[in-house]
């Protein structure tokens, strides 16, 4: 059964700062909006994610969460809530476009 999971939010791109102003603002806002995990990763997958964040100019940081955002996103999208279910509520009791039997019923009620 499908769970009601919120979408994980796209990063923003971050404003293009002076060096030293970039070093204090990824260090606050990192802080703020992000949480610091130990994770345990194999040696030969650490050194093909620092060989990949060196190749193309990210952090392994970046890599790491980007991975881990295709995943869940993969992830949710294959999940599937099956078949809804019908009900049979008979036949109508009234015809609600004659609306002087309609108000009959329902003050029955």
């Amino acid at each position: 059964m499908r769970r009601d999971v919120p979408p994980v939010p796209e990063p923003q791109p971050r404003p293009e700062l002076s060096d030293a102003q970039r070093l204090t603002f990824v260090r606050t806002s990192d802080m703020v909006s992000h949480m610091k995990t130990t994770l345990t990763i194999s040696d030969v997958v650490m050194k093909a994610l620092k060989r990949e964040a060196a190749a193309t100019g990210r952090t392994m940081s970046e890599l790491v969460e980007a991975a881990l955002r295709n995943l869940l996103k993969k992830r949710h999208a294959e999940e599937d809530i099956g078949e809804l279910p019908s009900f049979d509520g008979g036949k109508a009791r009234v015809d609600v476009a004659n609306r002087d039997v309609l108000y009959e019923v329902m003050e029955a009620s």
